[in-house]
């Protein structure tokens, strides 16, 4: 299989990771471009909701020791990070963040924590990340260094980043049993 540099994510491949996965939404949420280890990449998000959760990207973890920063170039949205407590055990987070974003601002990765990002502003969402992406097993749409099982397992991360009287808030994901610290960056947690 050759290196593909571009990608979109799906609305039905998001089905996995919504918290309404049978509602109606763009045809494409987000669109991905891999420059390979010497160029960085760039994601571009849809503005709108699906099922009143903002589009996101897909989320995953980093498979080893991969750290990497996202720069946002346009828009404003929210990270997301999430460390677990036992890989074994995807329902139980040691640690989650939310973190508003806007142009201009930088977000670091960690090792070890998944990561998605949200859209929650009137436009495109886009950011650059310094993510190696190389070879065949490496494309664009599932990288080889990223797994995405135990999200898709979780149908999320531990919450949803939704619309509420025009803002964004939290809503619990009901698939996982605990967080035990959490940094909800000024968002609410609503019902």
């Amino acid at each position: 299989m050759a290196f593909e540099a571009y990608a979109a994510r799906t609305q039905e491949k998001m089905r996995e990771v919504l918290m309404a996965p049978d509602a109606t939404g763009p045809a494409i949420h987000y669109y991905m471009v891999r420059g390979g280890s010497k160029k960085h990449n760039v994601t571009i998000l849809e503005p709108g909701t699906v099922g009143g959760e903002y589009i996101k990207t897909y989320g995953h973890y980093h498979v080893g020791d991969l750290d990497e920063t996202y720069w946002f170039l346009s828009g404003t949205g929210v990270v997301l990070q999430q460390k677990l407590a036992d890989p074994a055990q995807p329902e139980v987070v040691a640690e989650f963040k939310a973190i508003q974003v806007k142009a201009g601002e930088s977000v670091y990765m960690p090792p070890g924590y998944g990561h998605l990002m949200v859209n929650t502003g009137p436009t495109w969402l886009v950011m650059e990340d310094d993510s190696p992406v190389d070879g065949a097993d490496d494309s664009a749409s599932m990288p080889g260094h990223a797994d995405y099982e135990m999200v898709k397992k979780m149908r999320g991360f531990a919450y949803y980043v939704i619309e509420r009287d025009g803002v964004p808030a939290l809503i619990v994901n009901p698939l996982y049993k605990e967080v035990k610290t959490s940094d909800l960056g000024g968002l609410a947690i609503v019902s």
